[in-house]
């Protein structure tokens, strides 16, 4: 069965990616491994995931592939901005994530992909300082050129979609103005007026994207796409966006634990969240004004799980703190403590205490490989906006904030709404039932 709506996904998709770091380098030497049947995808639902259709006799477990048309790896072409000029196999080798056995069989293909000039503000990443960078006029000018960027690398690599992805360093902290963010004609000036405040260079990335009908994801906590004039763009000219913040390690916990608690109607006092990480990352994170854009997006996710309004004898008043702590020793594998205290029958307190010693960029790389297929499958089929069913694979997932919607963080509901999502896109009726 498949939905006659849902376009085929032939010819090449174009993965194009903000940031040729840790993260993304080794997201494309995995894929480039993968398809000469050197590695296996692991942590990615699109390559690994079964998702149940059909009941009773008629039950049965399908790949994703079986149940849409999803792009093949072997059919992604990537491509990158960077602000630092080192290839792909160059960043990949410099990240120090991955061993050289396992980049070496692709380091061909790796040396190929060379990063353009990156559309870069210093006000918006201090700690950064590459020279692979933009000369703009205006924010407008920015636009432009990253437009032709796309146009240029569609056709230079006969490619007949495009998906762009933000796996860059996290921007300062920019508040939602609604005098400059509300509607796209306001964007638009404020960007032809050089709005150096209110536009961050990710606004500029997604607004190029959209205007080249290319869906956009935006992997960090960057305020992008999270805007009312982008969700005004998307709608118009009919192209997904996804966002925020790709849901790796501690967040990942935090969605998947509090759900324990909140479903065994336990009480929470505290929960104390820090982490050591050495990575660019880290780097960017240990300026202040970087940090807040993180926290804010980490903060987010316990509150809308456990909530007071639902159970306020046990969820109301308890304290959460998020730290982040720049260790260059760790480079890329991040370390996170989570210190949880509880209380049960009668009031009685106890403790919970998780410590996860995971790899940044090898839990990142499957979600980016994920949400830029499933973008594509979106667009596909018609879809346009917020794509909630992507929350699965996101920090802090975009909702409608001006209307009060709440996002869903809690992970076992985010993994329904993914599979319902690929069952209608494949024409099986959604299903609420456990698996």
């Amino acid at each position: 069965m498949n939905n006659p709506n849902v376009k085929p996904a032939d010819g090449k998709l174009g993965i194009m990616v903000v940031g040729l770091g840790a993260v993304t380098s080794t997201f494309m030497t995995g894929v480039l491994m993968a398809r000469k049947g050197l590695a296996k995808p692991v942590g990615s639902m699109t390559q690994m995931d079964k998702i149940r259709v059909g009941k009773g006799a008629d039950k049965k477990y399908l790949s994703y592939s079986e149940i849409v048309p999803m792009a093949q790896l072997s059919d992604v072409v990537f491509g990158a901005w960077d602000v630092y000029p080192a290839n792909a196999f160059q960043s990949a080798m410099y990240a120090q994530v991955l061993q050289e056995k396992d980049i070496l069989p692709v380091k061909d293909e790796l040396e190929k992909i060379v990063p353009m000039p990156a559309a870069f503000d210093k006000n918006f990443a201090k700690r950064l300082d590459g020279d692979n960078v933009k000369k703009c006029k205006d924010r407008w000018d920015m636009v432009e050129q990253l437009r032709a960027d796309i146009r240029k690398f569609k056709a230079d690599n006969g490619c007949s979609r495009i998906v762009v992805a933000w796996a860059a360093s996290t921007e300062i902290y920019v508040a939602p103005n609604m005098k400059v963010h509300d509607t796209l004609a306001h964007l638009e000036a404020a960007m032809k007026a050089n709005d150096t405040v209110n536009i961050a260079p990710s606004m500029c990335y997604a607004y190029a994207a959209l205007a080249e009908g290319a869906p956009f994801v935006m992997g960090a906590p960057n305020t992008t796409v999270d805007i009312p004039a982008m969700w005004e763009m998307s709608e118009k000219l009919c192209v997904p966006i996804a966002g925020k913040d790709f849901k790796t390690g501690q967040t990942l916990v935090k969605s998947g634990f509090a759900p324990i608690i909140g479903t065994r109607c336990l009480g929470l006092t505290g929960w104390f969240s820090t982490n050591i990480l050495g990575n660019r990352d880290g780097l960017v994170l240990d300026e202040p004004a970087n940090f807040r854009t993180k926290e804010v997006s980490k903060l987010s996710t316990l509150e809308s799980i456990l909530t007071a309004d639902n159970q306020p004898d046990l969820y109301t008043d308890y304290y959460h703190k998020v730290r982040i702590n720049y260790y260059p020793p760790r480079n890329d594998s991040k370390e996170s403590w989570d210190n949880i205290d509880i209380f049960g029958w009668m009031g009685y307190p106890m403790q919970i205490k998780i410590n996860f010693l995971c790899r940044d960029s090898i839990l990142a790389a499957p979600v980016l490989l994920d949400l830029c297929l499933l973008s594509d499958l979106a667009a596909r089929a018609g879809k346009s906006g917020t794509q909630r069913f992507l929350s699965f694979f996101l920090k802090a997932p975009m909702h409608d904030y001006t209307k009060g919607e709440e996002p869903v963080n809690h992970l076992f509901q985010q993994y329904t709404m993914l599979k319902n999502a690929i069952r209608e896109m494949g024409g099986y009726e959604p299903d609420e039932e456990i698996d």
